[in-house]
């Protein structure tokens, strides 16, 4: 299988606490109640080899993800080691467990499509360094004002995003979300 030839890829960035690991935790569990396949990467940014059980790869599995990976430092949590892991590596690996979907925690400078969440004024820099964005989710400690090309939404707006990207990975999109 092609790499994201038969799934759709969507990325969650922003900083640390900005939300990544709750909001991947909703679209995991929305999408396997939807009878979707998910799969989710973490990139675990904060340097060094992530512990053999990382919280965030665990909330993933317990939110419904049917592989759950976690990368850092050259290590990835699936047990495998070599000198480094690129992203395409990691998806090719995917392609073996016949996923739906798959949701990226991190890995900001990729290029699939992106959902970025915004927490304080400093963080809207990302809008203006990151290409392929989706959709911004901010919270109120970070008011966006000006007219974006792409959907803004508040951290209150659950119902509303939610439903934005359930809309796009069964949409008439293709068949990636790139």
């Amino acid at each position: 299988m092609a790499l994201g030839r038969y799934r759709k890829i969507l990325q969650i960035v922003g900083y640390s606490g900005s939300g990544k690991t709750t909001l991947m935790e909703n679209l995991i569990s929305q999408a396997a109640a939807q009878g979707l396949r998910v799969g989710a990467i973490k990139h675990h940014g904060h340097g060094g080899i992530p512990e053999e059980f990382s919280k965030d790869n665990v909330r993933h599995e317990q939110a419904g993800a049917c592989v759950a990976a976690v990368e850092g430092h050259g290590t990835l949590r699936l047990s495998i080691h070599q000198e480094s892991w690129t992203l395409d590596e990691i998806l090719m690996m995917y392609d073996l467990f016949n996923l739906d979907l798959i949701l990226i925690e991190g890995y900001k400078q990729e290029r699939f499509r992106k959902v970025i969440l915004l927490r304080s004024p400093e963080e809207m820099e990302l809008l203006e360094k990151l290409s392929n964005i989706l959709c911004v989710i901010h919270w109120p400690t970070c008011v966006i004002e000006k007219k974006m090309d792409y959907p803004v939404f508040s951290i209150d707006e659950e119902e509303r995003y939610i439903k934005f990207l359930m809309e796009e990975w069964r949409g008439n999109h293709g068949n990636v979300i790139v």
